[in-house]
Order: C-alpha cells, then sequence, then structure tokens
C-alpha cells in the first residue's frame, strides 16, 4: 500500500456525494444491472430487500424487471457469499464471491456439520461423519440433476439422509431438534454445486426451487484462485464504497487481515484522511466527484448502501439505536443527500408512513413526503414486513 508523509484529505461531504451517484440513489439506473454494479451486490437474505433495493435505484422500477434478470436472463444469481451471508450480483462478481469468501465459509461449515453430526446426532450419532456427508452431498447432487429442479422436500424424499436429525443445545431452554436438510444444501449451495432458483410462490417468498448451478447458468461460473478473485472484489467495492477504512472492507467481505491485506497489495491503494480517520482510495480514483442536486430516497431494511460500512457514522449520526436491531440489521431508513434523516414504515392498510429524526427542512420534508406517496402507489396491494425488524420500524407500522 502506498503511503505518504501527508495524507490525501477527502471529506464527507465527498463520500456522501460519490454515494449518492455511484449508488444511483441521485442518479436513476437505467437497468437493473447498473443498478446492481453500482453497490457490487444488494443483500437477499430478506428476499423482499432485492427488489426494494433495486427499485429504489431505477429510474423505471418494477418487479418484473428483477424478475426478468433473476429467473429468465439470468444475468444476476443468488449465492451464499460475504459474512455467510446471501446475496444477488452479476455472474462476474458471483464468481468472484464463489472463489473469494464462499469457499472459506464452505471450508468452516462442513467441519462443523462434521462435528455435529459425529456428537449430537439424534437419535444416534453418525459414524465417520466426514465420509457420511461427503456420500449425502454427492447422492442429493445426483437427485437434483436427475429432477433438473426440486425443492428441499422433494430431496428429502429422494435422499432420506436429509432427514438425519440433530439436537442442539441439548438441556437448555433453547433446546431444538431438527433435520440437517438445510444445513446440507448449504453447503452444496456454498461449493457452487447448487443455485437457487425462482422462488415458490410470490417475490416475497425465500421457498426457491433449487438447480444444478452449471445448468442454471450454463458452464457455470468463471473459475477464480481464491487470491486472484479477493483482489478483484476489493477492487470493486472500493470502487463503490471508497474511500473508507481498512476495517470497513474486512467487515463487509468477511475476510481476516492477512487476505484483506494481500488484496490491497495487488492494488496499492492511496492512504487518505477521512476526516481524522485513515482510509484507502483506488490510485485513479482520488479526484473529486461533483456534488449531486439535493435528493431524497426510502430505502428498505438491509440496503446494500447503509449495510456498506462497519463504520456508519459519517452518514448515520445518532439515529442507530431507532434503526437497527441489536444483531446490527438496520431496519428501512430515509435518507437525505447522503445522510440517514429518518425512518420509514408500511402499515397494514398500504400507507407509507415516516418520521424524521432530525431538522430537514421545509423543503426536504416536502420531499420526502412526495417520496413516502410514490412508495405507497408502488406497493399496490402488496405488504412488506421486514424479516429483521427494528425499533422505529415496529412503532411506525403499528
Amino acid at each position: 500500500m502506498s503511503s505518504k508523509i501527508s495524507r490525501l484529505e477527502i471529506s464527507t461531504d465527498q463520500r456522501r456525494a460519490r454515494l449518492a451517484v455511484r449508488h444511483h440513489l441521485a442518479a436513476p439506473a437505467a437497468t437493473v444491472a447498473e443498478a446492481v454494479a453500482g453497490v457490487v451486490a444488494l443483500h437477499a437474505t430478506d428476499p423482499a430487500t432485492v427488489h426494494l433495493s433495486a427499485s429504489a435505484r431505477l429510474a423505471a422500477p418494477a418487479v418484473s424487471a428483477v424478475e426478468q434478470a433473476l429467473y429468465e436472463d439470468r444475468t444476476l444469481l443468488r449465492l451464499l457469499g460475504m459474512r455467510r451471508t446471501v446475496f444477488v450480483t452479476d455472474l462476474d462478481t458471483a464468481a468472484l464471491v464463489q472463489a473469494g469468501c464462499s469457499a472459506d465459509i464452505l471450508v468452516k461449515q462442513r467441519k462443523l456439520l462434521e462435528q455435529h453430526l459425529g456428537q449430537q446426532g439424534h437419535p444416534e450419532n453418525v459414524p465417520e461423519p466426514a465420509a457420511w456427508l461427503k456420500n449425502v452431498e454427492a447422492s442429493v447432487e445426483a437427485a437434483l440433476r436427475a429432477r433438473g429442479s426440486a425443492t428441499a422436500q422433494q430431496l428429502s424424499e429422494d435422499e432420506p439422509r436429509l432427514r438425519q436429525q440433530l439436537r442442539m443445545a441439548a438441556g437448555k431452554p433453547y433446546e431444538a431438534i431438527g433435520n440437517v436438510t438445510s444445513r446440507v444444501l448449504f453447503l452444496l449451495a456454498a461449493g457452487g454445486r447448487i443455485a437457487r432458483g425462482r422462488p415458490r410462490g410470490s417475490w416475497l417468498s425465500s421457498q426457491y426451487v433449487w438447480h444444478p448451478l452449471d445448468e442454471w447458468v450454463p458452464g457455470g461460473l468463471r473459475e477464480w484462485s481464491p487470491e486472484e478473485a479477493r483482489v478483484e472484489l476489493a477492487r470493486r467495492w472500493l470502487r463503490a464504497y471508497g474511500p473508507a477504512p481498512v476495517s470497513d472492507l474486512r467487515w463487509w467481505t468477511g475476510w481476516t487481515a492477512g487476505q484483506a491485506k494481500k488484496a490491497l497489495a495487488a492494488l496499492d491503494p492511496v492512504e487518505v484522511d477521512l476526516d481524522g480517520v485513515p482510509g484507502m482510495v483506488l490510485p485513479d480514483d482520488v479526484d473529486p466527484v461533483p456534488s449531486p442536486p439535493p435528493w431524497v430516497a426510502f430505502l428498505p431494511a438491509l440496503d446494500p448502501t447503509p449495510m456498506g460500512w462497519q463504520d456508519r457514522d459519517w452518514f448515520l449520526g445518532p439515529h442507530r439505536a431507532a434503526l437497527f436491531d441489536r444483531s446490527g440489521n438496520i431496519g428501512p431508513t430515509v435518507w437525505a443527500s447522503g445522510r440517514v434523516v429518518g425512518g420509514w414504515a408500511q402499515r397494514a392498510s398500504g400507507e407509507v408512513v415516516f418520521r424524521l429524526l432530525e431538522d430537514v427542512g421545509s423543503e426536504v420534508q416536502a420531499a420526502v413526503s412526495a417520496e413516502a406517496e410514490k412508495c405507497a402507489k408502488w406497493f399496490g396491494e402488496v405488504r412488506v414486513i421486514p424479516r429483521f425488524r427494528t425499533p422505529l420500524e415496529r412503532e411506525l407500522a403499528g
């Protein structure tokens, strides 16, 4: 990493200007692909977030456009990635995530499941759990290829060993007994062997139909070495979220300190001063970005913009307690020119309501009110309850 005695200073206002333009909040995207590329990846733990995040960035938002890209054109892929979280990315980025993040997750989670099979099996432990698990994975993949596509239930009918049970937290108040079905499918997905296709039901459903990855995406994803994948993924993150501290990149990717250091060394980023905090920016990205005109946006729970950094004070201010749950998941937020100024919710009636957490002036308040009406119209008869609920969202929703 290059260094200077006197670091280049990049102001908070400049960071907000970059966020506004690059994340397509002040300059809407023409296509779903453009909207997704602007933030590298959309959070997909809550299926509603994919559509709401994309729509917040599109000049002509439509659920059908997102579904077209995901399930018809298949230019986007839903996959397990950074921090053991499900994301939606374009295929090029998916390949980077697979090699640079998912492969490490696979190793750790396989070891953990082998341990649980050997020690916490119900009613009996599984002998030779590593060999057992490898055999079951191969059998499930073969069953899926024979069907072409299948639900988790159908696969457990084809391979009864998916109904093997584990007793977790034995003797504690939260003791639970459950099948290994989802954990085996998790491993197959993390290994890039199977992929989530169209959900059963509406775009709010998380009951996916599984497909062999190399059939869902003909030929599969491009192969990368883990080291090269991490370099390119770091480059894309810095382009979208930089300048930023190294700690933010580590948090977003879930990498070790050594992995992040090695990836950044290949990029040779410029060290900068972010209002007293050391940060980094790509060497060709030091010039100022013009500030866009004033803008407002309603972003959904788990939107990739507020979830893009670990240190959020520069755009969040003092509003963390109202807008985050105890696990660090952000709820629906109201933005004004690069700052979080409030939160919003949809009520059972369909009305979209908001609360501003600071004085923003009459013009911005009027723009926020207009955006709330626009969102309510977009939702129509659809009702969305965030999967992870936050204090202000619960209060507003009533």
